[in-house]
């Protein structure tokens, strides 16, 4: 029974263990800490293109770290490395991870080969946030297709990732689409593994 009950102690803080800390973060800073970066970029720039692009580069950072430190929580290090499993992981794991439940749909495009989808119904980002008439185009969810972006990119898919609104037939809100084009390399790659 030697060691039973006793607390090691760290000498050094890089020697405590990686706790996984708390999850969740209060909805209502997120939402106050988000509509201050849209609004921040918003002055920065001149039309809607350009709001969409500086968020989608936002979301970027955070889906690579996003990735770095999943892969480190839950896969021990490792990393997918086909393209079902990569999308599987985002659409799941990711989704939960920052939005708190699965996304609501996964689809493959029916025009295209490379195109996946992932579809959710109210997106947290654009939840609490009113667009102006004169911005009627703009979508938040651009700093999620970053978030995506960053998330594939750094795990080895480079793909071309946007947000769009689809109207829903009986809802006042459209629902949200993170539309993933997938470079030809990862096709090639995909199909070479088989």
């Amino acid at each position: 029974m030697i060691g039973v009950g006793k607390i090691k102690q760290y000498s050094n803080v890089l020697d405590k263990p990686l706790s996984k800390g708390k999850q969740e973060v209060s909805l209502s800073a997120f939402s106050f800490l988000f509509s201050e970066l849209v609004q921040y970029n918003q002055t920065q720039v001149d039309n809607i293109t350009e709001l969409e692009r500086r968020l989608e580069d936002a979301g970027y950072s955070v889906g690579a770290r996003v990735l770095e430190l999943l892969c480190h929580r839950e896969k021990g290090n490792r990393r997918e490395t086909r393209l079902l499993g990569i999308l599987s992981f985002v659409h799941s794991t990711v989704w939960k991870v920052l939005f708190g439940k699965v996304a609501d749909s996964l689809e493959k495009g029916t025009e295209h080969e490379d195109e996946y989808m992932i579809s959710e119904k109210e997106l947290l980002v654009n939840r609490f946030i009113s667009i102006p008439k004169d911005m009627g185009t703009f979508n938040c969810g651009a700093f999620v297709a970053g978030i995506v972006r960053g998330v594939l990119d750094s795990a080895g898919f480079p793909a071309v990732v946007s947000a769009h609104f689809v109207p829903v037939e009986g809802q006042q809100r459209p629902r949200t689409t993170i539309l993933i084009k997938f470079a030809e390399e990862v096709l090639r790659r995909e199909a070479r593994l088989g």
